[in-house]
């Protein structure tokens, strides 16, 4: 929550199966240097942070639950190209309690920019930013905004707090070593402040909590039981949200004011961890050198926030989302589903001949956007002429070799096929050089192509040509032999035009890399490893905010039944976390992000020493090996990127 005195309370969002608050299992004193100097009451003011609070730090691809146990303290030190992001994380656990409520005690965290000898800067809110991870089904999942540069966390006792520091190095960011730090101080807990002079924003947040309440409750006529259920629970979420706010927490403590720490105090009692960042002479190309087209379910957001499909609010919403993934190195695409797998895709909410469309399709950012193969909004024209129009003035544009026509998920028999060659035909029509995008992951059950399934699933090209140019399949049907890839790629005629895509959805399922919720974080970086292992050309995944049906912007998260946990779900609703209309990213998708950046450091070292030596390297460093055969630790991926730095910058 936001509020005039920076204070990050740690409550518990309406997330299905999100757990609340800490236990006291395991609650203990040891490892304190003194714990007789701390009986009794606890003045943070007068002992060191550190004989408080364990601070430790742990890479991006850990996954980092309440009850995880400390660790030793070292200085974090990153290495980052230009144009990349890179992400640690910092973990906070209680050794004592020092507050006078529920919680354990309050501290504070300020983040300082980080400079080099020569004066360059990366400044705090804009190229550093910090995130509180919070679990979503018990998982560390969602990463939710924080104040900068001064926050204030409630840590609970017996309970692991985490927070997500990334550094996004900009283009034309110089060259050379930057250091900074984040100091963090315990302090009196904001229950003992002065509850009665509310500043503008704390108000701000109890009206909108306030009004998320009504919004769940009215109206109920006519309702179905099941809606009403769910709507009483986000309004008890938050209720409960309200009550632990800071207005309120001097309701459950008779503690004294706070009295914040002067810089001495801060200095002399503070934990400082030193932030040490190497920005390398290598700048991550703008637009991805492999395109990761991610669909956005638009009725999704249509009835979670409430915006008429093709009103104002409507676009505005559908803008938000797609300046908001640019920054994933990531190609959104908008997504209706229709009847037997059909389905209506499209990048820009506009039409062809609106500025929006040119602002969207030449942002260098993006490396491949959908075309829709009818009005996304009616017009009044009809779809042959809306598709005509649309086909004739994108091929006048430089962008248009971006473009590709995604019709059909998944076709099963030969109708679905035959569709296909339908749609592609009359697009050909117009565009004799459009990119039909087509996902499968079996041929037609009702025309067997070969004697066995596999065989039947490699004769796909054939049976499509020439009406596909981009055949995208399951990483499920290659299971863990990755010499099946190179069956598929015999298949495609890049002579001709045609690309190898792949995609994960459902399947496959662990040990394989897949974005599942609760899988290990090198298993969700992994998946943009096999993609440049197998040499595929580009990586569509079906849904990043495909959660159940919700009709406010508040309400509870839940995960489709049927599909696993996070399958489909990469980006969570702002208003659920916090005031921010923007959305909250998931752990897995700043790994998605990882991932698709480790792709252009292995294309970088292939450039000089060929793909051989790129795949050598995979396999000395221990990485990547396989879908079944990948590192489980962090390690070995900063000494594949620390002996790229090490080579290419010499």
């Amino acid at each position: 929550m936001e509020n005039s005195d920076n204070h990050q309370e740690m409550t518990v969002p309406p997330v299905e199966g999100v757990a609340g608050g800490g236990t006291a299992y395991g609650w203990s004193d040891s490892g304190l240097p003194d714990p007789s100097r701390l009986k009794g009451a606890i003045d943070p003011t007068k002992v060191p942070s550190s004989d408080l609070v364990h601070v430790w730090c742990m890479p991006s691809t850990a996954n980092v639950g309440p009850q995880d146990m400390p660790r030793s303290l070292e200085p974090i030190s990153l290495l980052a190209a230009r144009n990349e992001r890179e992400s640690i994380q910092i973990a906070l656990r209680p050794k004592v309690s020092w507050s006078g409520s529920s919680v354990a005690g309050t501290v504070q965290v300020l983040c300082t920019d980080l400079c080099s000898p020569s004066g360059d800067r990366l400044i705090v809110g804009q190229s550093l930013s910090v995130r509180r991870v919070v679990p979503v089904l018990g998982v560390p999942d969602a990463l939710a905004p924080l104040d900068m540069p001064t926050c204030l966390l409630n840590l609970f006792p017996g309970e692991t707090t985490v927070i997500w520091l990334s550094v996004d190095v900009p283009n034309a960011q110089p060259p050379g070593q930057y250091e900074g730090e984040l100091i963090i101080t315990a302090t009196r807990a904001e229950a003992e402040s002065a509850a009665t002079c509310l500043g503008k924003a704390e108000k701000d947040e109890i009206c909108r909590e306030l009004r998320n309440c009504l919004e769940a409750v009215e109206p109920i006529d006519g309702k179905p039981v099941d809606e009403l259920v769910i709507r009483a629970k986000s309004a008890a979420s938050s209720l409960r949200r309200v009550l632990l706010s800071p207005a309120f927490s001097d309701c459950f403590s008779d503690s004294g004011p706070l009295d914040m720490m002067d810089e001495d105090a801060i200095s002399n009692l503070s934990i400082r961890l030193k932030i040490s960042l190497t920005v390398w002479d290598f700048v991550l190309p703008e637009t991805p050198s492999v395109p990761a087209v991610i669909g956005v379910s638009d009725t999704v957001i249509e009835d979670r926030f409430g915006v008429e499909h093709g009103s104002s609010e409507w676009y505005e919403a559908l803008d938000l989302h797609f300046k908001w993934l640019l920054q994933y190195k990531i190609s959104p695409y908008f997504c209706r589903w229709g009847d037997g797998m059909r389905v209506l895709t499209y990048t820009c909410p506009w039409p062809a001949d609106h500025p929006k469309s040119d602002e969207y399709f030449s942002d260098p950012r993006l490396a491949a956007y959908a075309v829709p193969y009818g009005p996304v909004v009616s017009c009044g024209d009809t779809r042959k002429d809306y598709l005509q129009r649309e086909v004739e003035i994108l091929r006048t544009k430089s962008h248009w070799r971006k473009a590709y026509f995604y019709l059909w998920d998944e076709p099963l028999n030969v109708e679905h096929y035959d569709n296909i060659r339908n749609m592609a035909r009359e697009i050909h029509a117009y565009a004799p050089d459009a990119r039909i995008l087509t996902t499968y992951y079996c041929g037609p059950s009702d025309a067997p192509l070969a004697s066995n399934n596999f065989e039947a699933f490699l004769k796909v090209p054939e049976f499509l040509r020439p009406h596909t140019q981009i055949y995208c399949t399951s990483e499920w049907v290659i299971g863990n032999r990755e010499d099946l890839a190179k069956d598929i790629i015999s298949e495609i005629q890049p002579e001709s035009g045609e690309e190898w895509w792949t995609y994960v959805c459902m399947g496959p399922s662990d040990p394989h890399p897949n974005w599942h919720l609760g899988m290990r974080g090198t298993q969700h970086r992994a998946v943009m490893w096999r993609v440049w292992k197998e040499g595929g050309t580009g990586f569509l995944y079906w849904g990043a905010n495909c959660y159940e049906r919700a009709t406010f912007p508040s309400a509870e998260i839940r995960f489709r039944r049927g599909l696993p946990p996070g399958d489909g779900v990469l980006f969570y609703p702002g208003q659920v976390f916090s005031s921010s209309q923007q959305p909250v990213a998931s752990l897995r998708l700043e790994r998605l992000l990882s991932g698709l950046q480790d792709i252009e450091y292995l294309r970088h070292y292939a450039s000089r020493y060929g793909r051989e030596e790129g795949l050598a390297l995979l396999e000395k460093t221990g990485m990547y090996l396989g879908p079944e055969r990948y590192t489980l630790e962090h390690t070995p991926i900063d000494v594949m990127r620390g002996e790229i730095f090490r080579t290419c910058h010499s």
